[in-house]
């Protein structure tokens, strides 16, 4: 195990304020440790560098769980309930040889050789631990990616202000065991809700006393529909993130004017390159300054390179995406006076006869209709024109739609090239991350 998890352990072990608060209550860190080294779920038999996928939540026994199997050197795969259907393929691109769900030790593949993949046998060499995270999947099936975990927590080694902080990016994804791992090392405070619901999350807040609240847009969005920023006060909420997909400026406006005492932070991290020290123009403002230490940054065509000290080590299911270490990040920029703003995906673009239109345009116009819930535009293949733009509108609950009105909307919102060929009324999917799809 690394020093500084090690470290991390005694210091917290000797904190008696809780340090997690959950749905059967606070527990201070030493309990969650203690409770865990009675389980007898068999861990303690994995040897080290073996690849464990782990279905858990951020509840004290998958917390001690998951500190337990790094500190024994083990890979970890971090996956939850809500991407039950991509578990398999979840296991077999990532290479896991076990599998622990509610307390329960299962072998996958356990005689599986781990160094026939080349980075795993890299990571083995370390004598490290590891961590595997899958990309979202939005474009092509999910990539397996591979940190050193050493590495991968290297950042917590500066200490920073601790937060009463909500735990709402989930135990799956990079930027939840982020928050988790930040509110750790500084001796915070971890909320974590019962259900991840609009009413509920507002609960916790004012229940606990919550200082932080990391989310995402769409999940922003549901709140404001919900009304639950109107409906009683936030006296504690000192700072809201968001991140990982795209805000649109109307959402932001509006959540500025519905919490005004609340500092409204864009965050950008990468699940290949880790989290990034992100500092917004103002609260209101989607231009920001990506640094850090380590942390490069370049734009070509457009396009935000990166190249970051502590990136992964590589995709276990795919090539590598690397040029000279930079990272081509697929995201449209716009730059003005050492600011980015992020317009669009690189790969979303639609041309239309040779015009280059941003879905996230598209999708801005039809969220200024105030029927319209969520919006999804595409390019669709066109024997004439190359692509044609189609968008679907999501109604709001109660919301009566129909393309007629919708067209005329857009009609008188965007140039006539800009207009969508094709409306649909329907759903728009967002997933278990509550990131629109």
């Amino acid at each position: 195990m690394t020093q500084l998890l090690r470290e991390l352990l005694r210091r917290q072990r000797e904190n008696n304020e809780p340090f997690l608060i959950g749905p059967e209550g606070p527990v201070t860190f030493g309990q969650v440790m203690d409770a865990a080294s009675t389980a007898n779920d068999g861990t303690d038999s994995i040897p080290a560098g073996d690849v464990v996928a782990q279905i858990g939540d951020f509840d004290p026994r998958s917390i001690a769980t998951m500190l337990r199997l790094l500190d024994r050197g083990a890979i970890l795969m971090p996956l939850t309930e809500g991407s039950a259907a991509d578990h398999e393929y979840f296991f077999e691109s990532g290479r896991a040889q076990w599998l622990l769900h509610n307390g329960a030790l299962e072998a996958r593949a356990p005689d599986r050789d781990p160094r026939s993949s080349e980075l795993i046998r890299e990571l083995r060499d370390r004598k490290h631990p590891g961590v595997i995270f899958f990309s979202s999947g939005t474009t092509g099936r999910p990539k397996a990616i591979l940190h050193d975990f050493e590495q991968f927590i290297a950042k917590f080694e500066t200490p920073r202000p601790a937060l009463r902080t909500l735990n709402f990016l989930l135990f799956d994804h990079a930027g939840g065991i982020n928050t988790l791992l930040h509110t750790l090392f500084n001796r915070g405070t971890v909320i974590v809700p019962a259900e991840r619901t609009p009413e509920i999350v507002a609960d916790e807040i004012r229940e606990h006393c919550v200082e932080l609240l990391p989310s995402t847009p769409t999940f922003l969005r549901m709140m404001l529909l919900a009304g639950v920023f109107d409906s009683a006060p936030f006296p504690s909420l000192k700072v809201i993130t968001y991140g990982t997909e795209r805000m649109d400026q109307q959402t932001l406006d509006r959540l500025c004017e519905t919490l005004p005492e609340v500092d409204f932070r864009q965050t950008y991290g990468l699940s290949e390159l880790g989290v990034f020290q992100v500092r917004s123009r103002a609260r209101n403002s989607l231009w920001m300054q990506i640094g850090g230490k380590g942390i490069e940054t370049r734009i070509i065509d457009g396009v935000l390179h990166i190249r970051s000290a502590n990136r992964m080590l590589g995709y276990l299911n795919a090539p590598s995406p690397f040029v000279d270490g930079w990272y081509d990040t697929g995201d449209l920029v716009e730059e003005k006076d050492g600011y980015v703003k992020v317009v669009g995906r690189a790969k979303e673009v639609i041309n239309v006869g040779g015009l280059k239109v941003l879905p996230g345009e598209i999708e801005r116009v039809a969220l200024l209709h105030p029927g319209v819930l969520r919006a999804k535009a595409r390019g669709v293949p066109n024997p004439i024109t190359g692509e044609h733009i189609e968008v679907t509108c999501e109604p709001r609950e109660g919301a009566v739609l129909d393309r007629r009105s919708l067209m005329t909307h857009f009609r008188s919102h965007l140039q006539k090239q800009l207009c969508p060929h094709r409306i649909v009324v329907g759903t728009v999917p967002v997933s278990h991350r509550y990131k629109q799809q």
